[in-house]
């Protein structure tokens, strides 16, 4: 498949390549990263390029690795009254997202207590498969978070006003509908809000190291203060009741689309027209379980607060526990973007993508609206993660969407075959970092070897401009699902 360079680090796929391809494919990389890349993600991307109602090009960001339907790291806009809506370019964990909490505490100060904060963390935030949250919901409760998101929790004193505001979308999806979630979905999620979950989620306690940051004047505005700060980061999303929710219209949408005459290149991107019955019920059901998300993670921050206040014997507001900000992944919103000069209503899918709205941008907080959306890129428990602000040049050429981690480079079942995870609890003990984990084989997955060097996919971003680097913050305490 001929993937021309167009820009640095910019590759094209042109709409010869395929039969089919309504646009081209876009692909954001550097060399090294796009030769490692697997067959699987040209597949994908250029199959995406073949769906009804896309506009201007099927992206891929510089984490892309093979996924279901859409590659993980995979970004699509289809026009709101021609185009389609797919669960695989939304994937199965629904508002997968990121959380970054700041404190006024120091490596020094919690190095002596992380073994027992790390143990008081992982008791407090039920981790693994199955797990079960302390938040008893009857299901009139439970639609009411579906309807309300983080903002439930906050109204039932899981969190602060002031949460909200640092949150996208405030937390708070609109148009979700519970009458459009099955009742074996409700079974699944009703019991799970405050828990981590399992595979690559993870409550992590970082440090700014020296050197970590790379605007001062930005990671001020977010925090950040210098060398030395912890921070705590959150992945997690809408777990069982999510994955329901995908499987429950995956199979709709098989159906659907021989009603609407529609064919795809792979089962996978089943779909059905946005506008139509089927297309509107799914995506009620999605903001439902994306609200979901964010009422998950914000119920893990209220945990958060309580076990730092108790190991550190000082309140929350004392320790500096503030939001910096929530970003979802795994969603498709309706946004407006202009194209071809003129502005119109679109569903951008972000398929293990993240948003990146740039300064100006009406959805952001005050406190934010000069500087750019905060983005937040997970990278592995070894190597660390990233904070980012979205840029104009993102606005412009990628819908306002940039990557959301570092991108797996093996399968699961490949780390585990190569890496012991015992072995490796040891030897991130001996670094400095505690870990506790559900799952030994859980560790093993997420080894730092599976992932790509999330400093790669970040210099891409930055390189290209539809993200601006701020800070590098280092690992020193995981728990894991």
């Amino acid at each position: 498949m001929q993937v021309l360079p167009v820009g640095d680090c910019v590759w094209e796929i042109p709409t010869t390549e395929k039969p089919g391809m309504l646009v081209p494919a876009r692909i954001y990389a550097s060399p090294e990263l796009l030769g490692a890349m697997d067959a699987g993600v040209f597949e994908q991307v250029t199959n995406v390029a073949c769906l009804p109602g896309i506009v201007r090009a099927a992206l891929c960001m510089p984490d892309g690795h093979w996924g279901y339907g859409f590659p993980i790291g995979g970004v699509a806009a289809f026009r709101a009254d021609t185009g389609v809506i797919s669960p695989g370019g939304i994937g199965f964990d629904i508002n997968c997202g990121m959380r970054l909490l700041r404190t006024s505490l120091t490596e020094d100060e919690v190095r002596p207590k992380l073994g027992a904060l790390v143990d008081a963390l992982f008791r407090a935030v039920p981790a693994g498969v199955g797990a079960r949250g302390f938040v008893r919901l009857t299901e009139a409760a439970f639609a009411d978070v579906m309807r309300q998101g983080a903002g439930w929790c906050v109204r039932h004193g899981y969190g602060w006003p002031e949460d909200l505001e640092r949150t996208e979308g405030r937390g708070c999806l609109p148009g979700a509908d519970p009458a459009c979630v099955s009742e074996r979905a409700i079974e699944r999620g009703r019991q799970q809000l405050g828990t981590l979950g399992s595979g690559n989620h993870y409550l992590e306690i970082q440090v700014v190291r020296p050197g970590g940051i790379h605007d001062e004047a930005l990671a001020r505005a977010l925090g950040i203060e210098g060398p030395g700060q912890v921070l705590i980061m959150l992945h997690c999303g809408s777990r069982g009741f999510g994955h329901q929710i995908g499987t429950d219209y995956l199979r709709a949408f098989v159906v659907a689309m021989r009603q609407y005459q529609i064919t795809v290149r792979d089962r996978e991107l089943a779909c059905a027209p946005f506008r139509s019955p089927e297309g509107q019920r799914y995506f009620a059901a999605m903001t439902a379980a994306a609200n979901t998300a964010f009422a998950n993670r914000q119920v893990i921050t209220h945990r958060v607060r309580e076990v730092l206040a108790e190991v550190f014997g000082r309140d929350p507001h004392a320790l500096g526990l503030s939001v910096v900000y929530d970003v979802c992944h795994n969603t498709a919103k309706l946004e407006r973007h202009r194209i071809d000069g003129e502005e119109r209503e679109l569903l951008v899918h972000r398929k293990g993508a993240t948003r990146a709205f740039g300064p100006g941008s009406g959805d952001l907080p005050a406190v934010y609206r000069d500087i750019g959306q905060p983005v937040i890129i997970g990278g592995s428990m070894e190597t660390g993660s990233a904070v980012l602000v979205g840029t104009q040049r993102a606005m412009e050429e990628t819908f306002g969407s940039t990557a959301h981690g570092a991108g797996r480079t093996m399968s699961r079942h490949e780390a585990k075959r190569r890496i012991g995870g015992r072995k490796l609890l040891a030897e991130l003990e001996a670094r400095g970092i505690v870990v506790r984990a559900a799952s030994i084989a859980g560790v093993a997955e997420e080894a730092g070897i599976a992932y790509k060097d999330v400093r790669a996919v970040v210099d891409v971003l930055h390189r290209v401009g539809i993200s601006r680097k701020v800070a590098s913050l280092t690992p020193i305490g995981n728990i894991k699902g």
